[in-house]
């Protein structure tokens, strides 16, 4: 692995010891002429998901439970000029660097995010793809699940991610608009598991979702949300 490469790729991860080697295995596929390194970030006390990692070239960390947290973490010891932070259980298209890199050639763009996919057949949470598509282009603040990337030296001019239970993906895609900084939410789809849907129930977890982001741009803080996340709760 070059000391210094095009893209890191960030994964901060909680007990995904079952579908971490899926993941990074999908990541070997990638087609680019571009370097990149892939550093997992784990928050959990006893290091399940960076023991299963058997590919000796990924990076692996670990520190307190918090995905900004534990993004920060990776961004910091990443070398590449492009920060492309991934979830755990979201697939990126094959061409993905090349489409960054392509979209970054424009040096007023600081960074982006993909259009959502969710891997199910299921009416209601293709139309929840769509609204979220739909919302990201019109507040230009995209969520995680949809892989934000961002330029590195952007990325530490505006202090990275807040330490926040919830809402930090939203957070700093304010910050960057208040900043004035542009992004792109580019057309090609990235593609996440349905599991979180399927655990919680379906209506009830799209129907908490859409009240908790409501909430969240009337002003209530991410502390007071997190109560209505289960796997928030120490």
């Amino acid at each position: 692995m070059p000391d210094n490469c095009r893209f890191s790729i960030i994964i901060p991860v909680l007990h995904e010891s079952s579908i971490i080697t899926a993941l990074l295995d999908s990541l070997h596929h990638l087609i680019t002429e571009e370097s990149f390194e892939v550093i997992v970030v784990d928050g959990s006390s006893t290091q399940d998901t960076l023991r299963a990692i058997v590919d000796t070239t990924v990076k692996k960390y670990s520190c307190q439970r918090g995905r900004g947290r534990q993004m920060n973490l990776g961004a910091a010891h990443a070398t590449g000029e492009i920060l492309v932070f991934l979830h755990a259980d979201t697939f990126l298209p094959a061409n993905a660097l090349n489409l960054i890199q392509d979209a970054l050639e424009n040096q007023h763009l600081v960074g982006g995010a993909f259009t959502l996919q969710i891997d199910s057949q299921r009416v209601l949470l293709r139309m929840i793809a769509v609204f979220s598509t739909l919302r990201s282009q019109m507040t230009r603040a995209p969520y995680g699940d949809q892989v934000i990337f961002v330029r590195k030296s952007y990325f530490e001019f505006i202090g990275g991610y807040q330490d926040l239970p919830l809402m930090e993906d939203v957070e700093l895609m304010r910050r960057i608009k208040k900043q004035k900084g542009q992004i792109i939410i580019l057309p090609n789809m990235v593609l996440t598991s349905d599991r979180r849907w399927n655990q919680e129930g379906c209506f009830y977890t799209a129907l908490r979702d859409t009240l908790i982001i409501f909430l969240y741009w009337c002003g209530m803080p991410a502390e007071k949300l997190a109560r209505f996340y289960p796997w928030q709760q120490p």
